[in-house]
């Protein structure tokens, strides 16, 4: 009988990394610095944010569980047999593939990594409970150190190769809210809205990165009612005559999100949704001009909430202000220490990238009725802050249809 082994490199074809060895070195540098500091002989990264960040590889999970393991000499991924060579090929360092004749060939991998009996930092705002228990039992650690809060922080400060493909996405994000603008006209479904935006994006993508692979760029185009909720999923409602509408483009570039975010309205506005629409133009604008090096994000919070309740509008506010951007989507990574709200006191420092979208939420039955959003990527410089979202905002160009 043929003996099958529990896991084995497969590597063939050329790397391709989204961004260049010497970056990735520099990134692993900063981990192994956080592992010194917190004395961890190596380290399990089991996220898609973090193992995009230190490694470049952006995993498909599909129940599979993927890890990134970090010594002090070492980088190597493990990765399912079902995806074959492709996660070494957009892996920075090493990569070993686990099969799935035996029930924990995952974890056998890590292990052979790390060894037993070590100090392990790892992921707690990620690492199941029942993988928590294998961990445990395979690696037999001397200790586990919780190392999300660190390593967040890190992927908080951006490079310039980060901020260069940052700007990029924010360009092809712009690309997508015009071509979403050109199909708005009353009857057109958002869906049918959706879709034109999605596929202007992607083919920009492809256009300006052609070494990448391409996934998870989408467009929420909300109308009506629907504009509620900033996440509120596309449907297949039809636009109508003065519909409050929501446009929300988001490309993905090798695991990088940037968003255009805009209210619109189709062909008429009415007098009280005008006057809601400028205030919460204020808002944003007043918000930008606050987002300076050695302000706090609490601070800038309460001064736009009071903004807001000299105008009796705060209590319409339905989340923060603003968040980071970088290795991030929908549905991993997200930088929580660098949002604008209340109980954030991170301090702005050169580097970080963040938005500004102050949304108000009227209810139905009252006059002005909708969500009305603005949201633009402002880079922290030296000297204050760099906005490089080009897509303009406002009733002077947003009344379409």
């Amino acid at each position: 009988m043929t003996q099958r082994p529990q896991y084995y490199r497969f590597h063939q074809g050329q790397k391709v990394l989204p961004f260049a060895a010497s970056e990735y070195a520099a990134r692993l540098k900063g981990l192994r610095g956080i592992m010194a500091e917190a004395g961890v002989d190596a380290v399990v990264l089991t996220s898609m944010h973090n193992i995009a960040y230190y490694a470049g590889f952006l995993y498909c999970a599909f129940g599979r569980p993927y890890a990134l393991v970090v010594t002090q000499t070492e980088d190597v991924t493990i990765s399912a047999g079902i995806d074959a060579a492709q996660p070494w090929r957009r892996s920075h360092g090493d990569n070993i593939t686990y099969t799935d004749w035996e029930r924990d060939n995952y974890w056998r991998a890590i292990r052979s990594v790390t060894g037993e009996g070590r100090a392990i930092g790892y992921e707690a705002d990620h690492l199941s409970m029942q993988q928590h228990g294998k961990l445990d039992r395979f690696l037999s650690p001397q200790r586990i150190v919780d190392l999300s809060g660190q390593t967040m922080v890190q992927r908080m400060r951006k490079s310039p190769a980060e901020l260069d493909l940052i700007r990029q996405g924010a360009a092809v994000a712009d690309v997508g809210g015009y071509a979403i603008r050109a199909a708005i006209k009353p009857g057109v479904r958002e869906i049918d809205v959706a879709m034109a935006g999605r596929d202007a994006m992607e083919l920009e993508i492809a256009k300006r990165f052609p070494d990448a692979e391409y996934r998870d760029t989408w467009v929420w185009f909300q109308s009506g009612i629907n504009t509620d909720g900033a996440h509120n999923p596309v449907t297949a409602r039809a636009l109508e005559v003065g519909d409050i509408l929501s446009l929300n483009t988001f490309p993905m570039i090798s695991g990088y999100y940037t968003a255009l975010e805009r209210t619109l309205f189709v062909r008429e506005v009415d007098a009280e949704s005008l006057r809601i629409w400028e205030a919460n133009v204020a808002a944003h604008e007043y918000g930008m001009s606050l987002l300076q090096p050695g302000v706090s994000c609490a601070e800038v919070t309460a001064k736009i909430n009071t903004f807001l309740e000299e105008r009796d509008l705060l209590q319409y506010r339905t989340f923060g202000y603003g968040h980071s951007f970088g290795v991030l989507s929908h549905y991993y990574g997200r930088e929580a220490g660098l949002e604008l709200r209340e109980d954030i006191d991170t301090v702005l420092e050169p580097g970080m990238v963040i938005s500004m979208e102050p949304m108000l939420t009227i209810p139905e039955g009252q006059p002005g009725a909708g969500g009305y959003r603005e949201h633009d990527i402002l880079f922290i410089t030296a000297e204050g802050n760099e906005n490089i979202t080009g897509y303009p905002y406002g009733p002077a160009e947003n009344v379409v249809g």
